[in-house]
């Protein structure tokens, strides 16, 4: 079949797209015509959407996804050579801050892939909380086939990856399929293509059916598990203290008194959606 290229939209037309059903926000990558390459306009637009979403009382979490047959192709390169040159681009947040705002954002983001991620692209994989992808889609750090280094990437990959395979594909730049992207740790679940509403909806229901406050906490606390904060020897003593009292006040609380009660009545608790 032939494939004819998308339109190229004009200077109005979003390059991200927010939408907002039953407390989950999601946030649509739509710039196909570059595989949703992470042009300035592009950042803008997504870090805007992250604020909205984040800022909105009403959304439980967030999902991250694209159009067209690649998740996000990491870079825009043509944009980059063309700045080198001198061309002017657009004020815009850099990569660091988009990804600060996804793995420091106190609702949790689930990476849905449309399919394929490259470079860049996987930085924003590592960096949601959930990562689905579809068995076919296909991932690459391919800096250094092009002649520079995976460096602000490497913050949030390094938190999944582990080190053996995070060496491997970083100094090869060779492809690796969902599976293999699962078992490094890059992702959550390679899913069967035809599976992908069933395993998002699955887990969209436990992000509605959760406390908002207890939710965010406990992304917060996964955010020092992950640092090794807690499970240091010269710190554990502090850790459990800590935590015993973190436990004790969510235990305390109207939100954990209404869990209780709609336990043993058998009924929602009020914050589900």
């Amino acid at each position: 079949m032939t494939q004819h290229p998308s339109p190229t939209p004009s200077d109005d037309t979003p390059l991200v797209r927010l939408t907002v059903d039953r407390a989950i926000a999601t946030i649509t990558l739509d710039s196909p015509r570059n595989r949703n390459a992470l042009s300035a306009r592009l950042r803008s637009e997504l870090s805007e959407a992250l604020a909205d979403a984040v800022a909105d009382d009403e959304v439980r979490g967030v999902v991250l996804t694209g159009t067209g047959p690649v998740f996000c192709a990491g870079a825009d390169l043509k944009e980059i050579g063309a700045a080198l040159r001198g061309a002017p681009v657009e004020p815009a947040p850099e990569l660091p801050e988009v990804f600060e705002q996804i793995m420091g954002a106190p609702k949790p983001v689930v990476a849905v892939l449309n399919g394929a991620a490259r470079a860049g692209g996987i930085g924003l994989v590592a960096a949601a909380d959930i990562a689905l992808a579809p068995e076919s889609a296909t991932f690459a750090f391919t800096e250094v086939r092009i002649g520079v280094v995976p460096a602000v990437i490497s913050v949030p990959v390094s938190a999944r990856m582990h080190s053996r395979q995070l060496s491997h594909y970083f100094l090869t730049g060779e492809v690796f399929d969902a599976s293999e992207a699962a078992g490094a740790g890059l992702i959550t679940r390679a899913v069967p293509d035809g599976d992908m509403e069933h395993a998002v909806d699955t887990v969209l229901r436990g992000l509605r059916a959760s406390a908002p406050r207890a939710l965010s906490r406990t992304k917060e606390l996964l955010g020092e598990l992950g640092s090794g904060a807690l499970a240091a020897a010269d710190r554990r003593s502090e850790a459990f203290s800590r935590m015993g009292e973190l436990s004790a006040e969510f235990f305390g609380s109207e939100d954990a008194a209404e869990g209780r009660a709609a336990f043993f009545e058998k009924r929602p608790p009020r914050w589900a959606r």
